[in-house]
């Protein structure tokens, strides 16, 4: 994995691991990483991992429902800069939310989402929102 997010795993599945992005411009965001080694493209994942991503999309969108209630969902597989089988899972929301004491907008509300890198929470606030996701998906 070109990027360590092992301490934000929220849940594992056979053939997926879910885990919150560091980045929550977008309250919620997650990572959907393939653990198959070679995994590159969406196109090249097997009928198994194909069916699993779809039961855990829909888990996750449950979850993120739950806990934080967006009004939307964009799901991202670029493959761009981190070249292994992975997507990102990322809440929208029309209203801005808060979340112990931090307000999320979604200032592009209705458009393509887009990364804001200086949008940076405490590794407390990060891990209160895995912990509520993992909580969530049981």
């Amino acid at each position: 994995m070109a990027e360590d997010f092992s301490k934000n795993l929220v849940k594992e599945y056979s053939h997926w691991s879910i885990y919150v992005h560091d980045n929550q411009g977008y309250l919620g965001r997650c990572v959907i990483w393939c653990k198959r080694e070679d995994a590159l493209d969406m196109v090249d994942a097997t009928e198994d991992e194909q069916r699993e991503l779809f039961l855990v999309l829909r888990d996750l969108q449950k979850a993120s429902k739950d806990c934080f209630n967006p009004d939307w969902f964009n799901y991202a597989f670029l493959g761009n800069e981190t070249r292994h089988l992975h997507g990102h899972f990322i809440p929208r929301y029309k209203e801005p939310k808060t979340f112990m004491d931090t307000t999320f907008e979604d200032k592009l509300w209705g458009h393509n989402y887009k990364t804001d890198h200086s949008f940076i929470i405490s590794d407390e606030l990060l891990q209160a929102v895995r912990n509520k996701l993992k909580a969530s998906l049981g």
